[in-house]
């Protein structure tokens, strides 16, 4: 990679490597920017409150820069998509596990993430798209398998003691998903993960370092001499909208502000069907024309054009994560607001026709294979059929807003879980449009045709398929795949205590009344972005670094454009978030040392 040419006068150091998770910065001369007149106001622009624009703000705090933190949101807002989420953190090897009997490793987990993520992209090759994503995944699995878990720690993060075990994956070991449990919960959910940044960022502002510019929405990032050297855009008119609901975009003036180091973190475009659309890969069939909606409305990905346009590079682009669990949020915060199921694995998965999905389509397994199944059926929806025993022990939702016995902390209610359906689940079953509850096979088949519409559910059809995966619950073997996974996840004391019910008959009259839930595409993570090097640089088109631009976050595919791959391992996204915004925030620490 060429080295930029250094300007008379003026340095600065930049972090050069990242080895076990762990930023060693080492001095090289790279250009300042002569500002030709212009003031600056500080050390750094951060562009994006979000977690990743929060880490990377406290870090650079911490080394005593002067910094900017600008969001279009209110304060409110503050801490972005990472408030609303389960709080789940990927960690490897981790004392949790150990408690639960899990044998983890660092060379299990990176098989795991190759198998899943299916780098193709170039990694060898310095301008290859997944050159830079497979050197942030060797960094990332070694952060989560080293120092992830005593840093959080440290900050006074603690987690659920009972690991989930998300994505288990296609049926083969070198294949994706994870080989064991490794989603830890943190106690206190998002706001939990988001709170030690905040509190270092508050104070930050109370040391006159951090400044907030609440309601500063960039439009453009402007350079000075082939240098980033600092933002402009509309300030919008003062907003009392709640956290996560929209806000005006009136604008009430203009700004310029200018930093040697611009660090971008303004998240996806999880909210923009459009882009969603505009970037749906062949390879996942037709874009939905119906889908839901898992992030704020302002999570639009506008700053990746803008990036663009300052020179930095976009890979990956088709590589997005949506789920396909999701439900149409009764008592909606934005726009379209839909929750996922997270399920365990009893309940019966079919099409919107009613065809029984195959393996690896299996609850809790494979979320890129069966979206792509669901897109081929040519609908945009497809059905659970479960029973009540299965409903009460189970379904999880996703949300910080759905759990508040782990968002409030709340042991006695979470204790209830125990002996009673969790009432956020039960609300959602009672008020929320994509449930039918029936006490007789026949009666669930006509509220899913009056549901949707149509006559797509044939009750023979249905009975037949049920009644074949209820006879393999006989014997403790069978030939149904889903049945072994049912006893396989029983044979782990995590799920065996809270996540899987035992196994049992769907048409058990004593386990019912039968449930039947429409699950609609949900959409969530970008997984491609701006390509950045293991210091957070955004690159160019040359593979150059673009002097004074950062990434960190979503926005740069939770680093180096694109981390996952193609798959995620889950637990990964706030992961993501929290070790990018932290390589970068160092990175541009050093790189405005004096």
């Amino acid at each position: 990679m060429q080295k930029q040419p250094v300007s008379a006068g003026i340095t600065r150091r930049h972090a050069l490597t990242v080895t076990g998770g762990m930023v060693a910065a080492a001095t090289i001369a790279q250009s300042m920017p002569a500002f030709a007149g212009e003031s600056q106001e500080a050390d750094a622009i951060v562009v994006g409150h979000g977690l990743a624009g929060l880490v990377a703000t406290a870090e650079l705090a911490a080394a005593g820069r002067k910094v900017l933190l600008l969001d279009q949101e209110p304060e409110a807002s503050l801490g972005g998509q990472a408030f609303w989420s389960f709080g789940g953190l990927f960690l490897v090897n981790s004392d949790e596990q150990r408690l639960m009997g899990v044998k983890d490793s660092h060379d299990l987990a990176w098989q795991d993430w190759l198998g899943t993520a299916g780098f193709d992209r170039g990694i060898d090759d310095p301008s290859g798209q997944d050159y830079w994503a497979y050197k942030w995944a060797e960094s990332y699995v070694d952060f989560a398998s080293g120092e992830k878990r005593s840093w959080l720690a440290g900050l006074g993060v603690q987690w659920f003691p009972i690991v989930g075990w998300a994505e288990r994956g296609g049926g083969l070991a070198d294949g994706p998903g994870n080989s064991v449990p490794r989603f830890h919960v943190t106690w206190g959910t998002g706001p939990a993960v988001v709170e030690p940044f905040e509190k270092k960022v508050r104070a930050g502002v109370a040391d006159g370092k951090v400044t907030f510019k609440f309601r500063h929405r960039v439009d453009g990032i402007v350079t000075t001499g082939g240098a980033v050297t600092g933002v402009r855009g509309a300030i919008l008119e003062p907003s009392n909208a709640l956290r996560g609901k929209p806000s005006s975009r009136t604008e009430v003036g203009e700004f310029e502000l200018h930093a040697p180091v611009v660090i971008v973190t303004s998240g996806g475009i999880g909210a923009n069907h459009d882009l969603v659309r505009q970037n749906w890969p062949a390879r996942l069939g037709t874009p939905p024309k119906s889908m839901i909606t898992g992030v704020p409305a302002h999570v639009d990905g506008r700053m990746l054009a803008i990036t663009e346009n300052a020179g930095g590079r976009i890979v990956n682009p088709d590589r997005m994560w949506h789920y396909t669990e999701g439900l149409r949020n009764y008592d909606p915060i934005w726009p379209g607001h839909g929750i996922r199921i997270l399920p365990g694995p009893s309940s019966m998965w079919f099409d919107a026709t009613g065809r029984r999905f195959n393996s690896p389509d299996i609850p809790g397994y494979d979320t890129l294979h069966t979206l792509k199944s669901i897109a081929d059926t040519g609908y945009d929806y497809s059905w659970f059929v479960t029973t009540q025993k299965i409903l009460a022990k189970e379904f999880a939702l996703s949300g910080s807003e759905q759990n508040p016995d782990l968002t409030e902390k709340n042991i006695w209610m979470l204790l209830s879980r125990i002996w009673q359906t969790p009432e956020p689940i039960e609300k959602f079953k009672k008020n929320g449009v994509d449930f039918v509850v029936a006490t007789t096979l026949s009666e669930l088949v006509r509220g899913m045709n009056k549901l949707t519409g149509d006559s797509l559910i044939q009750l023979d059809d249905l009975k037949r398929q049920i009644d074949a995966r209820d006879r393999e619950i006989d014997n403790p073997y069978t030939k149904d795949v889903q049945v072994m996974g049912i006893r396989n996840a029983l044979a782990y004391p995590g799920d065996t205590l809270s996540r899987t019910a035992s196994a049992h008959k769907i048409m058990d009259s004593s386990a019912g009344p039968l449930i039947a839930v429409r699950l609609n595409i949900l959409t969530r993570k970008t997984l491609g972005g701006l390509q950045t090097d293991l210091s957070g640089r955004v690159l160019n088109a040359l593979g150059d670094p673009v002097s004074g631009l950062y990434a960190a976050g979503e926005v740069a595919g939770f680093g180096g454009g694109g981390v996952h791959g193609y798959r995620s391992l889950e637990g990964t996204f706030l992961g993501g978030c929290l070790f990018s915004g932290r390589q970068a925030g160092r990175a541009a620490a050093a790189a405005t040392a004096t």
